[in-house]
């Protein structure tokens, strides 16, 4: 399903196109090829003092289905009822302390985002489909998943090949056929000041 953002101005036709879409195709894998590149557009992300605080669980149905499984298992039941076709499944993390002095690293949530929100964007201009959620245990990961404490559990992505939405069913199929909406720009984004709305 083709959904892209409505905005003002053009913007680039990736951005405009990425969605957090919920129909994915069972059938259909996702190359090693394509998780690497996945992984590479999130290794150039940029950090605080080149840091790169995220680290990255990756599993794949269609090759470890027990490991993926366990990690599908993580996940709030609202997330399960759409995501049990995606073909991958990604736990990111965000390291507490930087690694060149061992001190906290309060930007390193910011950065990890910014990791994901590359390897979502990766993702649609390969004609695959990426949805991040905060619908999972952080703790049931942790401990399945042997994270180390100084870690801490951000999100989980999935990624597939997207399907039609004719796949999906009740409420989920309602949220994936409701109009993309975002707030206007000017409750958004100030000028000069807080609360100084911009133009456009």
């Amino acid at each position: 399903m083709h959904k892209p953002a409505i905005t003002q101005m053009p913007i680039h036709e990736t951005i405009a196109n990425r969605w957090s879409g919920r129909a994915y195709d069972a059938n259909q894998v996702v190359t090693q090829g394509q998780i690497i590149a996945l992984l590479e557009a999130a290794r150039w992300a940029p950090s605080c003092y080149g840091d790169q605080p995220w680290r990255f669980i990756i599993w794949d149905k269609h090759i470890d289905m027990p490991a993926w499984q366990q990690a599908f298992d993580c996940l709030a039941p609202s997330n399960q009822t759409w995501v049990k076709d995606a073909a991958l499944l990604i736990l990111v993390c965000a390291d507490t302390l930087f690694n060149h002095n061992q001190q906290p690293n309060r930007w390193a949530q910011y950065d990890t985002g910014a990791a994901a929100e590359n390897l979502c964007l990766q993702a649609t201009g390969m004609g695959l489909m990426a949805h991040q959620m905060g619908g999972f245990n952080a703790d049931l990961t942790r401990e399945k998943f042997n994270v180390p404490a100084q870690f801490t559990p951000m999100a989980m992505i999935c990624v597939g090949v997207p399907a039609e939405i004719a796949t999906l069913v009740g409420d989920t199929l309602t949220r994936e056929a409701a109009t993309r909406s975002r707030r206007a720009l000017n409750a958004l984004f100030f000028s000069g000041r807080w609360g100084q709305l911009i133009d456009g």
